[in-house]
């Protein structure tokens, strides 16, 4: 599990480069792998992040920004909304992690990341949304049963 920690701070730093510079994201993942060594675990893990949260940006932009009351996503940190982004990425298409681990991590990222109010305000947005989610995903359950 240490290796998806790794993997999620990796992720979080390629995605934040690439809020400054136009380049494509193996691009990115590329120079960052020049630069840094990680466990091959973790490199696959934050290769298959990035390029996800990459592919379904708009997505989980609208996602995150159904539950972030008074919060356009322009108002947010670059830090605080790539953890966002990260962890609905995993809410969605990781169906091998616990919801509560993916907000749990989110949470200390945006501690060791972001300000010293990101964590409350990832845990908030996060929270509402994997309540959202799981609404959602009963009501559909349920319509197939019927």
């Amino acid at each position: 599990m240490r290796g998806r920690r790794k993997a999620r701070e990796i992720a979080l730093q390629v995605l934040y480069g690439l809020n400054f510079v136009n380049i494509d994201v193996q691009e990115a993942l590329d120079l960052f792998w020049g630069n840094f060594v990680a466990p091959k675990a973790a490199k696959e893990f934050a290769a298959f992040l990035v390029q996800g949260i990459c592919e379904h940006k708009e997505e989980l932009d609208k996602l995150i920004a159904g539950c972030s009351d008074n919060w356009s996503l322009g108002r947010m940190s670059r830090v605080d909304i790539n953890i966002l982004r990260l962890a609905v990425f995993e809410f969605l298409y990781c169906d091998d992690i616990p919801p509560k681990v993916t907000l749990n991590e989110a949470v200390d990222l945006g501690k060791i990341f972001g300000s010293e109010n990101s964590g409350s305000f990832i845990n908030g947005i996060l929270d509402a949304l994997n309540l959202q989610l799981n609404s959602k995903n009963a009501a559909n359950h349920l319509d197939r049963k019927s």
